[in-house]
């Protein structure tokens, strides 16, 4: 089986027990490593992740741990850059051994092609958030941010982290409509032109599972704070669940 989930957010200043969150996506890597071929994590693992060149984000220990060990079992797993968990500059790989991803990936998996991608920064419409996506992934303001002390560096993170959460639960986990989730209007046109089998996201913290005209089909996979949802593969079908901590 393949595994894909997102958007844990881990960290986030506005979950009530950060611990008891981090354990339940470690009891849910703990599930699905029985039969895991590969885990694809699509981005906003954490709420807010920046390495300086010898400190690391303090806490997920036990999330990074149990990556560590299903990599070391022969588990393929994938991590995909969110919009808040962008700044990762080889930890991750070296040190936990995830294969990181910071563009979109276009691959075969069992002979079907997927395009998979966090879904942040697809739509050209919105202007502000663009404008600090560019900021955010431009290396000069990375290394000048790296000039702030971790302790200030980290604070700022999840202040920012926090408020911009709380200004999008209005309209997060509303799916809006196909002509305007910008998810799903990206992925129509993408599969006008190009020969895919599945569109995976995550970002908009909703569930979707959208077959298109042409068979195609676009996934949202929900998230990991609130809704606790995650996509399987089987090499022929693509479907969501949920996960319950009591199974």
């Amino acid at each position: 089986m393949i595994y894909f989930v997102s958007d844990a957010h881990l960290g986030s200043r506005i979950v009530e027990n950060p611990r008891e969150h981090e354990l339940q996506l470690v009891r849910w890597l703990d599930k699905v490593k029985e039969d895991a071929e590969a885990i694809y994590l699509l981005g906003d693992m954490f709420d807010f992740w920046f390495e300086y060149r010898t400190v690391v984000p303090k806490g997920f220990v036990r999330f990074l741990g149990k990556l560590a060990e299903l990599v070391d079992s022969g588990i393929e797993i994938h991590f995909f850059i969110g919009n808040h968990d962008i700044w990762t500059f080889g930890y991750l790989e070296n040190e936990v051994g995830l294969i990181v991803h910071r563009e979109p990936l276009v691959t075969e998996i069992k002979g079907k092609k997927f395009y998979m991608a966090h879904g942040d920064g697809l739509f050209t419409g919105e202007k502000k958030f663009n404008i600090i996506r560019k900021i955010f992934h431009n290396p000069i303001s990375q290394e000048l941010f790296r000039l702030l002390p971790p302790l200030i560096g980290q604070k700022f993170g999840y202040a920012w982290s926090k408020n911009n959460r709380e200004k999008i639960l209005s309209y997060q986990n509303k799916f809006e409509g196909e002509e305007n989730e910008h998810i799903v209007v990206f992925a129509k046109k993408y599969a006008e032109k190009n020969d895919v089998d599945f569109m995976v996201f995550g970002h908009r913290h909703i569930e979707l599972n959208l077959e298109l005209k042409n068979k195609s089909r676009v996934i949202i996979l929900g998230d990991f704070i609130d809704i606790f949802s995650y996509g399987v593969f089987d090499g022929k079908d693509f479907w969501l669940e949920r996960f319950s901590p009591d199974l």
